[in-house]
């Protein structure tokens, strides 16, 4: 893993060695690539303490700059390696990603076109990607291993909060790919914005564009690049109190979306209030809400149905809303709230601000078996019917769920939705591109002029070429 200079030259040069590294791997067999994975999660362990104290001396100068006014709280929190289970986390992300089926060269179709001419379609790498993050310093070994696994190489850009840990990380994953035999330019990072501004005008070496971090950050890589880019800037998550929520079910589920992760994309952001809540539950989840260090934007109905005595004990945590509120990702401890008068309500209220990201909704109605009350889940029938925008929808579970551990994905690349063809939270299959292969056998087939040349019709997986997907070695392909 490489850092070099700002140069232009320098730069064309480290895009070059990544396009030259990903096309020699190509021939490399996959248990190079998964024995590098074990490697590297062997060299994380054994460096474990320079890595940490690295990531100690970034949280003091970070410190400092929240201090000043410089860099806000969640930021802060983001950098921190030493959090209970983060460690853990990241190191059995890269295990357990060397452990999941190689995703490249499968068939997933496979159709005769012709007497002796079968056309198969077949995952392959996409090519170099360039990833830009901020301040999370274990995305650098999140999207390594994922990168290796796929068979793509990689240039990683990360929070310059994060250097000193990202350059030990990055020592670790060095070290794992020469082990392992794989090119050393393989997986590269730079360190300044002048290198990723060079980076995003080489479309003929990088062929995606990653990035991960604010709306600010997925907006101007968007537009300053040909490259395409997968990235979406919001995560605007609502969770929605319908009228015959369990009250014990609700209290828990609403703190636990905005608390357990504030700074996560899939926290809970807007908190949506049946009417009829308004004088019980809402005010015994408002109370559990300022307990927890919460800052609440309240519109005049959910703010003039608190008593004075949370007023009183919470004098800065009540704050009366604005339209801006709504259209704010806080990734912080503030929430805002807002009352529904039905469902109907609540499904235009998703409308102008829906970013596509996770929605909650709290009732026990049973949309397992749509056993439905009529009114009563107009919201949960419209937020899981087929045409529905939201990537992720859940039902009395927080939104916090909707990532990439519960999912069973092992680690993502991110999980914001959009609404292009890769959604959910995007894991190792979204790092995989196609390819069509064409095969004859010995006779040249006829090539006919116009309509019926290689007859569409035909039917596709026919039964001997369905055999010869399931059981074809890729070798073959």
């Amino acid at each position: 893993m490489t850092t070099i200079s700002d140069s232009s030259s320098y730069v064309e040069a480290l895009a070059q060695n990544a396009k030259a590294a990903f096309e020699a791997s190509q021939l490399l067999p996959s248990s190079v690539r998964e024995t590098a994975l074990k490697i590297i999660a062997d060299e994380l362990q054994n460096n474990k303490t320079s890595i940490l104290d690295a990531n100690q001396l970034d949280l003091h100068d970070a410190q400092q700059e929240v201090d000043a006014g410089r860099m806000s709280k969640p930021m802060l929190g983001r950098l921190d390696l030493g959090k209970p289970g983060k460690w853990d986390q990241m190191l059995n992300g890269v295990t357990d990603v060397a452990r999941l089926p190689d995703p490249t060269g499968i068939v997933s179709y496979a159709s005769e076109l012709d007497d002796n001419l079968e056309l198969y379609r077949v995952s392959c790498p996409i090519g170099v990607l360039l990833v830009i993050f901020e301040a999370r310093p274990e995305v650098v070994v999140n999207i390594a291993a994922l990168a290796i696994k796929s068979g793509n190489a990689a240039i990683l850009k990360g929070g310059k909060e994060s250097n000193r840990t990202t350059t030990e990380l990055a020592k670790a994953i060095s070290e794992g790919l020469k082990q392992a035999s794989l090119p050393p330019t393989y997986i590269q990072t730079v360190q300044t914005r002048a290198q990723v501004s060079a980076l995003l005008e080489l479309d003929q070496y990088i062929d995606l564009v990653i990035p991960r971090g604010s709306n600010e950050l997925v907006r101007n890589i968007q537009s300053n690049t040909r490259i395409p880019v997968m990235g979406h800037a919001d995560g605007l998550c609502h969770v929605y109190l319908h009228q015959d929520a369990d009250p014990d079910k609700a209290k828990r589920v609403v703190l636990d979306s905005k608390i357990d992760y504030p700074s996560a994309c899939n926290a809970a952001e807007t908190l949506l209030v049946h009417k009829s809540l308004l004088h019980f539950l809402w005010i015994d989840i408002a109370y559990a809400l300022c307990e927890a260090g919460v800052q609440l934007f309240c519109d005049e109905n959910t703010l003039s149905v608190l008593p004075r005595s949370i007023h009183r004990k919470h004098p800065d945590s009540i704050v009366r809303a604005t339209e801006e509120s709504y259209r704010t990702e806080h990734l912080d401890l503030k929430l805002s709230v807002k009352s529904m008068s039905s469902s109907e309500d609540s499904i235009k209220h998703y409308g102008p601000y829906s970013t596509c990201s996770p929605q909650c909704n709290i009732s026990e109605c049973d949309i397992g078996i749509c056993k439905f009350k009529f009114d009563a889940v107009i919201v949960l029938a419209a937020l899981f019917r087929k045409g529905t925008s939201e990537a992720n929808v859940c039902a009395n579970v927080s939104p916090i769920l909707t990532d990439y551990f519960p999912y069973g994905t092992k680690t993502k690349v991110r999980s914001a939705p959009g609404n292009g063809h890769v959604r959910f939270p995007r894991r190792l299959q979204c790092l995989e591109s196609i390819k069509g292969k064409v095969r004859g056998h010995n006779e040249a087939p006829k090539l006919e002029v116009g309509l019926n040349a290689f007859n569409p019709l035909k039917p596709p997986l026919s039964g001997k070429i369905e055999e010869k997907r399931v059981n074809l070695k890729r070798s073959n392909l």
